[in-house]
């Protein structure tokens, strides 16, 4: 019943970003279109912008799933690009009404995860410290929700696939010299 309730709110948030901004939207806007008390609302987040957390992650996680490795790592990042593009009336609604270091968090908690695994697979049998795995993640990471934010402040205009493919060619081989160099300092 949790996730129901959760994808419920969901649904109701979405639905009332296509009407009015995120700021104009209360707790009881969301659980009278929805059906659902604010205690159980209450009881699943803390407020909106939890809510709106939740809801980025989740759309991030799915439109990712399964592209996580270095084969695949492009293909989950055009999903990412994909997945915002499909709720271009709600990333641009948050993206209007919430801080920049809250978006930012949003897409840093999305990305990590794919840059993390395609290091952690790029290392295979070198033994990296977790800390300059972190970094090397990290460090792209940020390139990458920076290009994204780009994206969504220029109003989503230019072809995600051209943006993929060039960060594609950037990173060409970029990760594993990083582990390489990281490994050089070590001996």
């Amino acid at each position: 019943m949790s996730n129901i309730t959760k994808q419920l709110l969901e649904a109701s948030l979405k639905k009332l970003l296509l009407k009015k901004p995120l700021d104009k939207i209360t707790i009881n806007d969301i659980t009278a279109d929805c059906g659902i008390s604010r205690m159980s609302f209450y009881y699943h987040f803390k407020d909106i912008y939890d809510l709106v957390e939740w809801v980025c992650v989740e759309d991030g996680k799915r439109a990712l799933q399964d592209k996580k490795t270095y084969d695949t790592w492009q293909e989950g990042l055009c999903q990412i690009f994909e997945a915002v593009l499909e709720n271009k009336p709600f990333i641009q609604n948050v993206y209007r009404c919430v801080s920049k270091d809250k978006i930012e968090s949003y897409l840093y908690k999305l990305t990590y995860s794919l840059i993390a695994r395609v290091v952690d697979e790029k290392c295979g049998e070198i033994t990296l410290a977790e800390e300059d795995k972190t970094f090397i993640a990290e460090f792209y990471k940020y390139g990458f929700v920076g290009i994204m934010l780009d994206w969504i402040a220029q109003g989503m205009k230019a072809d995600y696939m051209e943006i993929t493919n060039r960060i594609g060619i950037v990173l060409r081989g970029n990760i594993a010299n990083s582990i390489h160099n990281f490994e050089q300092l070590q001996k």
